[in-house]
């Protein structure tokens, strides 16, 4: 073969690398994280995952919203950025729900850590947390910013703050965003689910509104799939005070598994619908009493995720082999 065709040859093979579907799929995912930090450690145990994929290429790590009220929450996730080796912007809501839980709010309890001689316990990278910006502020300034169709947004809490965007900025949402994943509804029984309780009105506006798909992870998934709690203990056990693991220990009394809720919308944002069942097109309803209901239509874009005894012991397994790897940046 004379050089002109073996040029032409290795520009072809270069052209069809390049625009191979396969080589497109290792870019990382553009991704927003929405969080009502404090409320469950579920929270914290899904940024974990994020900071390990971004850690691994896998997701370009925009920002972290928090979508509930009080500082601890932007605190503690200040204490996270910081102990896994990360500055991803981080954004609070003024007036956001107030929510709480029945456990521990251990974004609190870990941010007022003190060691034997009354310093904290763990590092931050702010020196004061009362001057985040607002979420909405943010948004602007990062969706106007990033091409069109290229940001995933992850809401693992309430949906405030996206609804004050969908109110504000609907072209910005339907330009930039491609998809919406939540943690949201009980779809297998007619219970209201805490997440859309939270804030009622954002619920059934951005469900109602949104432009972009919306495939969300129900009550029903997360519960199907419980981390163990002693891998917690000991996995997680480094000799070196651990912001999350800390977190899930004040949380509740141990022993305990935590439903994997955050985790399933989480993984399925970043890594696909390979390890779940994902149900067909639809609309997702939201009445006035929290409960959520899917219709199916074919033209319609709105899914949600199911899961088998099977593809649960194989997530719980996922998960596991996740959170217990040391941060590649570890302060």
């Amino acid at each position: 073969m004379d050089k002109k065709h073996l040029f032409s040859a290795l520009l072809v093979l270069m052209l069809a690398t390049c625009c191979h579907p396969g080589h497109l799929a290792d870019a990382p995912v553009n991704v927003i994280f929405e969080t009502d930090m404090g409320n469950d450690i579920d929270d914290a145990m899904a940024l974990d995952m994020l900071y390990k994929y971004v850690d691994d290429g896998k997701v370009n790590l925009l920002a972290i919203m928090i979508n509930k009220e009080g500082g601890a929450p932007a605190e503690f996730v200040d204490i996270m950025n910081t102990f896994y080796g990360h500055q991803v912007p981080i954004a609070v809501r003024c007036g956001g729900a107030p929510a709480e839980t029945g456990g521990v709010n251990f974004a609190e309890v870990i941010s007022d850590m003190k060691d034997d001689t009354g310093q904290p316990v763990f590092k931050r990278t702010l020196n004061r947390c009362d001057t985040f910006p607002d979420a909405l502020t943010l948004y602007r300034r990062i969706l106007s910013g990033m091409p069109d169709e290229s940001v995933k947004i992850i809401s693992v809490g309430f949906l405030g703050n996206l609804a004050a965007l969908l109110e504000s900025e609907p072209q910005l949402v339907a330009q930039k965003v491609i998809s919406l994943t939540t943690m949201a509804g009980c779809l297998s029984a007619p219970n209201g689910e805490f997440n859309l309780l939270g804030d009622l009105y954002a619920s059934r506006k951005v469900f109602a509104e949104w432009p972009t798909e919306i495939v969300t992870s129900p009550f029903e998934v997360g519960i199907a799939v419980c981390y163990p709690g002693e891998s917690i203990e000991n996995d997680l056990d480094w000799g070196i005070p651990h912001p999350m693991r800390e977190g899930y220990l004040a949380y509740c009394p141990m022993p305990h598994d935590r439903p994997c809720w955050d985790l399933t919308a989480t993984l399925f944002a970043v890594e696909g619908g390979e390890w779940f069942t994902l149900s067909e097109p639809g609309r997702i309803d939201v009445g006035e009493d929290g409960v959520a209901v899917f219709t199916p239509e074919p033209a319609g874009n709105r899914r949600f995720l199911a899961v088998t005894p099977q593809q649960a012991a194989a997530i719980k397994g996922h998960f596991v082999e996740i959170l217990t790897r040391k941060p590649a940046n570890m302060h």
